[in-house]
């Protein structure tokens, strides 16, 4: 992270878009944060049932700075819409997160606060942290950090598509995501392997030197983003118990058809892709002693 910036003079003049989920799910503190943010700031309410109008609403904010109330999904969704209106490295965002404890991890882990009224809070007078962010081949965004493969969903949130690649939304399909993961990503070690462990045939590559190829086996390769220094950290784990960690600004894996987790997003299968690192890209609301520390 950077160094904390206010938010600009047109920090009270805010869109306040209201998930349906999160309308859904907890009322009541919804409508706690929008009394903190109507008594702080000239505050315009938008209620998106859809997510095309959930878009709109971004787009068409003009000055306002935006504010989300929801879980780590409307923040994804958020970025990922300010991203392709090429307007995210001029938006600080705030979010109020309402929602189950799984579906907010994200969101903590980033520091924002827990609970509305703090939340709330911060989004008026809050500091901006800017963070890097992850933008793959196909312009996707990750704010966290990517799983190849894709670790079974955690009980209870996060789980799902949302983006590339197939809807998954119930628990049937979460138990076939799962069941799919194994049949397609597991494959045999080539003789050799130490110990004849299962592997991924996976070619690793990081800023274009190559770090493991399709003949050594990869039981998992994690990318994350948050240094703050415009590198992502690559930790790539083979089936033999070898542990490889370097920092690099793109990171390319490529192989047999493969699924991979982005943040709290399932997606695949693919052959390749490539994520790039985008120093201070974006700014979030933190509180301003925590953006000070």
């Amino acid at each position: 992270m950077s160094a904390a910036e206010p938010p600009g003079d047109d920090g009270h003049q805010l869109l306040v878009v209201i998930d349906p989920v999160a309308r859904r799910t907890d009322g009541e503190s919804v409508r706690i944060a929008k009394d903190v943010l109507n008594a702080g700031a000239h505050a315009k309410i938008s209620l998106p049932d859809t997510p095309e109008e959930f878009a709109r609403a971004l787009s068409r904010r003009g000055s306002r700075r935006p504010v989300v109330i929801g879980d780590d999904r409307a923040l994804l969704r958020a970025v990922a819409q300010l991203h392709r209106d090429r307007e995210l490295a001029d938006s600080a965002l705030a979010l109020v997160p309402v929602g189950a404890p799984p579906t907010l991890r994200l969101a903590h882990s980033l520091g924002v606060p827990r609970g509305a009224v703090a939340a709330a809070r911060t989004a008026l007078d809050g500091a901006v942290h800017r963070l890097d962010l992850l933008v793959d081949d196909s312009d996707g965004v990750v704010l966290g950090g990517v799983d190849v493969p894709a670790p079974p969903p955690a009980p209870g949130g996060g789980q799902g598509v949302d983006g590339p690649g197939p809807s998954h939304t119930g628990v049937t399909a979460v138990w076939d995501t799962c069941r799919s993961l194994v049949r397609t990503l597991v494959r045999p070690a080539p003789p050799g392997a130490p110990g004849g462990a299962p592997g991924l045939r996976l070619r690793v590559e990081a800023d274009g030197v190559l770090l493991y190829d399709l003949d050594r086996p990869v039981e998992a390769v994690t990318v994350a983003s948050r240094s703050g220094r415009g590198l992502a950290e690559v930790v790539v784990r083979t089936a033999g118990g070898e542990i490889v960690r370097v920092e690099a600004k793109a990171v390319t894996v490529s192989g047999p058809d493969f699924r991979y987790r982005a943040d709290i997003q399932l997606h695949g299968p693919v052959r390749r892709r490539t994520w790039t690192v985008r120093a201070n890209a974006w700014g979030l609301m933190v509180p301003a002693a925590e953006a000070a520390a």
